[in-house]
């Protein structure tokens, strides 16, 4: 074989490993964490914080930036129902969004506050912030929310029509406020994370293969600002994003077979 087939050989493979199109591929999960769900950002702490979805464990996991479990927390007087995103407030408080809804017959819906996350060894209780469904509003499965002024948005999964919610962040019982539906242009529309920047003027809403970034927008108002459709040029079952600053994301994806369980980053400039 000549020197100049080899090279070519390794630059197709190369290529073909590392096809991750405008995502920067940081570093692999612990091969612990197969169904990372979500992905945070917490003040006060320098971890990557993630969680599995249901069937797992109940517990919390903070990553360094190079994806190996540095902390391990149990929370011990909650169960994983169906975990699927997180998100988290700037006084160091994480909340875990265990609304997942597969078959579309839940009744209740809970948002976990676990306080202070920084400061827990390994163990720890969570708060319960407890909803239900608007009246006339149908059971859907919800993947997404982030926290805005003190209110949780909620996004459902949906391929067309989907529908965004508002819950306040106080611990106990509610019922969900519908802020609207919405469409979003084209086909594979289902949203599985969302974050708000920590200035509080850019959404994004994480699909397999692409971004949404919402911006110029009021309150309450996210889809009648600027909606910028952010392709990645890769498909994987990305489940987690979170701001690492105003203009980069963080983004992972769940392991299957030998593709996937990594963390990236996402410039959206």
């Amino acid at each position: 074989m000549t020197f100049q087939f080899k090279t070519f050989i390794f630059f197709i493979i190369l290529f073909s490993s590392c096809n991750t199109g405008h995502l920067n591929n940081i570093a692999d999960i612990d091969s612990e964490l197969k169904e990372s769900s979500a992905i945070e950002l917490v003040k006060g702490s320098n971890l990557l914080w993630t969680i599995e979805d249901a069937g797992n464990k109940n517990n919390l996991y903070g990553l360094d930036l190079k994806g190996n479990i540095v902390k391990d927390i149990d929370i011990s007087n909650a169960k994983n129902n169906d975990w699927e995103d997180l998100t988290s407030d700037n006084l160091g408080n994480i909340y875990i969004g265990d609304f997942g809804n597969n078959n579309k017959k839940r009744e209740k819906f809970t948002i976990l506050k676990v306080s202070n996350i920084d400061t827990i060894e390994d163990k720890a209780n969570a708060e319960a912030i407890n909803f239900t469904l608007p009246k006339d509003v149908k059971s859907e499965d919800f993947e997404a929310f982030f926290l805005l002024d003190n209110v949780f948005y909620i996004f459902s999964k949906e391929n067309k029509s989907s529908i965004l919610l508002k819950v306040p962040n106080t611990i106990g019982e509610h019922v969900a406020e519908l802020v609207t539906d919405f469409n979003l242009d084209g086909k594979h529309n289902k949203i599985t994370s969302a974050a708000v920047s920590s200035n509080g003027e850019t959404v994004v809403l994480l699909n397999h293969d692409k971004l949404w970034k919402l911006s110029n927008f009021k309150p309450d108002y996210f889809f009648k600002g600027t909606i910028e459709e952010l392709k990645f040029n890769h498909t994987s079952q990305k489940e987690g994003v979170c701001f690492k600053n105003d203009s980069i994301v963080y983004i992972t994806d769940e392991k299957n077979k030998s593709e996937g369980g990594n963390i990236y980053t996402f410039n959206m400039n």
